[in-house]
């Protein structure tokens, strides 16, 4: 089967990107597209932007490429597509719960079709027609509770929920979905995934019951559910639950707890930092007392000490400086904005959510960020007695470095023509 790329080129706000070129799951985007379709596709065509599909009679799967799909749902989809034998393209019920809650708020990349929606995936069993038939896959999706409210804080009190799939897919038009995308279609996922296969396949309850025994460890902390890379070096104090997969080349200090995560390589995690539902990429450095939950870091980055990270997403080559703390939860209970794929704002459709940094960004000491605010690639932001506490979107222009008489010295990577011009 060949394989039809179709670019897609608006820029990630705050990143400065193309989707493709972000990392999902700790691997630009493109390339876990490659990795899902690998063992289906035996040749490529990348379209240039505007170029009309390829008129060949041979088997294609054509997609976009903003969109984060995961092997459960991609070999769903073409199996499916073969039985059915025609053109088909990828759908969604306006009412499935995990596309509703998540992948549809702040999306552009969707068509309306009545009760349907259709992504940018189709199947082409001998070249492309004009004709694809909706093809709904479903995403089996279960209700996970992740943070309790209580009575004081809002009148709609309790549990609140991820409507966790276990085939995912979806389009990456904003910061958020590559939340989505990294936490609750990502390690949530999972989990889920792993807890019903222990339902389900007793062989493979059997082994990891094994495994625990074998090591005298609880069922969470064992090498079944743990993968650990080569030449790590873990203080025998953290504490390591599964299912977790930690690179090569990683340092673990002596209190650290690591739940259900991805860890890159060369990664180091110092002692008493947290790491839970996250995904933390290659090269990241966290300080003693760090925190992160449900949280993206990207490579190359590094969380200062006694800082807190909810439910956010860093951007490469950054740093958030010691004892600031990104807040997820507003006090007066209005909606939460975030900015949608056409960098408007909109409601995120989230009760809770974190912020986001871009790449390339210097954020000092003792900062607090406010629910959904995003500080754009290039920044550099120091607290100050007029500006501690971030409650709106900063934008490069924004930056503190402009002032600064030592400001040549602060590559900005993301902003080379808007440098020219200061």
């Amino acid at each position: 089967m060949r394989r039809v790329i179709l670019p897609d080129p608006k820029l990630i706000h705050p990143f400065g990107e193309e989707a493709r070129n972000l990392r999902i799951h700790n691997k630009p985007l493109f390339t876990m597209q490659e990795e899902v379709l690998d063992k289906h596709i035996s040749d490529t065509t990348e379209l240039p932007l505007g170029a009309p599909l390829p008129q060949i009679r041979e088997e294609l799967i054509v997609y976009r490429n903003n969109l984060f799909f995961d092997q459960g749902y991609i070999d769903a989809f073409i199996r499916e597509a073969k039985k059915h034998g025609g053109a088909c393209r990828a759908a969604f019920h306006a009412e499935d719960p995990a596309f509703k809650e998540h992948a549809f708020p702040l999306s552009t990349s969707y068509t309306a079709a009545g009760s349907l929606y259709l992504a940018d995936l189709w199947y082409y069993p001998n070249g492309p027609v004009a004709d694809a038939r909706p093809l709904l896959i479903d995403m089996e999706s279960k209700e996970v509770g992740y943070y309790s409210v209580p009575t004081y804080m809002a009148s709609d009190s309790g549990d609140l929920v991820f409507h966790v799939p276990l085939r995912s897919l979806i389009a990456i038009d904003s910061w958020v979905h590559i939340f989505i995308a990294d936490v609750v279609f990502g390690v949530f996922s999972r989990g889920a995934r792993v807890e019903k296969r222990l339902e389900d396949d007793l062989k493979f309850k059997v082994k990891v019951l094994a495994k625990a025994l074998y090591e005298g460890r609880q069922v969470l902390e064992c090498s079944e559910l743990v993968k650990i890379g080569k030449d790590c070096v873990i203080d025998p104090s953290a504490t390591i639950h599964g299912p977790t997969v930690i690179g090569d080349k990683v340092t673990i200090g002596a209190g650290a707890v690591i739940d259900n995560s991805i860890i890159g390589n060369n990664v180091n995690v110092s002692q008493d930092a947290q790491v839970m539902l996250s995904v933390v990429g290659d090269g990241t450095f966290l300080p003693f007392k760090a925190a992160l939950f449900m949280t993206t870091i990207m490579d190359n980055s590094m969380v200062a000490q006694n800082t807190c990270l909810q439910m956010c997403v860093i951007g490469k080559n950054t740093f958030i400086g010691a004892g600031s703390t990104f807040t997820d939860y507003n006090l007066i209970p209005a909606p939460i904005r975030a900015m949608d794929g056409a960098n408007k704002l909109k409601d995120a459709n989230r009760p809770v959510i974190g912020g986001c940094v871009g790449h390339n960004c210097r954020i000092g000491s003792g900062m607090i960020i406010y629910p959904a605010r995003t500080i754009e690639s290039d920044v550099i932001l120091a607290a100050t007695a007029e500006r501690r506490v971030i409650d709106k979107n900063i934008s490069f222009e924004d930056s503190d470095h402009h002032g600064l008489r030592l400001a040549d010295l602060h590559v900005t990577k993301y902003h080379k023509e808007e440098e020219e011009s200061w």
